[in-house]
């Protein structure tokens, strides 16, 4: 235990009781003691950082503008806008001019076609133009098969012509004609 001692060195004489220096190697009080520092910075650590956090944490709550924040929709932030400016040269270099003749290009006149799939039943004059037309022969062993006929019916009384091809063929088609044809590789106008 210590008992106070006059401050010799204090002028005016004697302050009051002073506690006395424990003297080197002497373990300091225990933190229970009343006159442990170590028990009032854990009284300033343990009561003031609560004390803040819960000013830090209403602050945040009431700043929250009182609604549900799982709904709350998401502002757009400003655009940003990067502008680059390019060098500019030192010398210009010479100006070239080049004279280009453009001819238009022949337009397609819309009507019949000129060449067809092996596979179908068309009308000539309106979705194919009469004339001849060949064909390279059948898609598959199977041959190819076309046939003229005076109506789309499909009756045994309104074919005009038909054959069955092995290897390359000719068919001459007339306005108002259905031609059919089956398995048979593209036909294309010829004359």
């Amino acid at each position: 235990m210590t008992t106070p001692t006059p401050n010799p060195g204090a002028q005016g004489g004697s302050q009051g009781p002073q506690p006395q220096q424990a003297p080197w190697g002497t373990p300091p009080p225990p933190l229970g003691s009343p006159k442990s520092p170590r028990r009032r910075k854990g009284w300033v650590i343990y009561g003031v950082v609560p004390l803040v956090s819960l000013f830090v944490g209403v602050g945040i709550g009431s700043s929250g503008g009182g609604g549900d924040t799982a709904h709350a929709k998401a502002e757009p932030g400003p655009a940003v806008t990067v502008t680059e400016t390019a060098r500019a040269e030192a010398e210009p270099g010479p100006t070239v001019t080049e004279t280009v003749t453009a001819t238009p290009k022949e337009t397609k006149q819309s009507g019949p076609a000129a060449s067809f799939s092996g596979e179908g039943e068309y009308l000539v004059g309106e979705d194919i133009k009469p004339g001849t037309y060949k064909t390279a022969g059948p898609e598959d062993e199977w041959g190819c098969y076309w046939e003229r006929a005076k109506d789309a019916s499909g009756e045994f009384d309104s074919i005009i012509a038909n054959n069955n091809l092995n290897g390359p063929g000719r068919v001459t088609l007339n306005n108002g004609e259905y031609f059919k044809t089956n398995r048979c590789q593209e036909w294309t106008r010829v004359g």
